[in-house]
Order: structure tokens, then C-alpha cells, then sequence
């Protein structure tokens, strides 16, 4: 296994930002910071997993028709084609460590179904 590049910049996005701590031909990990009342767009992957670790921060997780409220410690998988979302329902910056599995990790994989800031396609 080689790493194909590490990068602690912040990679900003309308909802707050990530941080690549990990990224693997088999594997990407980041750190994700989401503001207070900012949501991810409802979206879904064809080529990965992704499992999120609460590290700091409240927020309310989408995954398919189940919507649960999350908190520190707490972990949730997200499978292949399966719609989920990301919401920060607290007044403080969240801190959530993702994981990514599967067999390609590009932005141009997420399929957005709907989003607050005008990128669905």
C-alpha cells in the first residue's frame, strides 16, 4: 500500500470544510468541521462506504428513510447507493472523522438529490 498524497489543509465547502488526514488507493479518511445549522446536500455514492465517528458537536444523520440524532463517541455506516445526509443541529462547530471505503474517493462521485446551495445537477 502507498499513500497517494497526504494534505492537512482545509478544504473549504458551503457547510464548513474537511481536512484529508489519510488518502489510500483502498481508503480516504477526513476529518469533517460542519457549522452550526449547516447541512449537508441529500446525496448518494456509487463507488463507496462511508462510516462517520462523532468527535465533537450534535448532528442529525440521514441514512435512507432513518433519521437519528448523534452525538460523541456514536458511529453510523453509510452503504454503496444508499441517500444520507449530514446535519449540524448545534451551536458549535461539529467535528466528525469519516472513513471511505470502496474503489474510487473523487467528489465527482457524490450524486446530489438535493441541496441548500444550488448544486444539484
Amino acid at each position: 500500500m502507498s499513500v497517494k498524497s497526504e494534505s492537512n489543509k482545509l478544504e473549504s465547502r458551503p457547510w464548513g470544510g474537511y481536512i484529508i488526514l489519510l488518502d489510500e488507493e483502498i481508503c480516504k479518511v477526513k476529518k469533517l468541521l460542519i457549522n452550526p445549522k449547516k447541512r449537508f446536500s441529500l446525496q448518494y455514492h456509487n463507488k463507496r462506504t462511508e462510516t462517520w465517528t462523532i468527535i465533537k458537536g450534535k448532528v442529525q444523520i440521514t441514512v435512507g428513510e432513518h433519521k437519528k440524532v448523534y452525538s460523541y463517541g456514536e458511529t453510523i455506516s453509510v452503504p454503496v447507493k444508499i441517500l444520507h445526509r449530514i446535519e449540524n443541529i448545534g451551536d458549535e462547530i461539529a467535528e466528525i472523522i469519516e472513513v471511505q471505503t470502496g474503489t474510487y474517493f473523487g467528489e465527482d462521485d457524490i450524486v446530489r438529490i438535493e441541496d441548500d446551495y444550488g448544486r444539484v445537477k
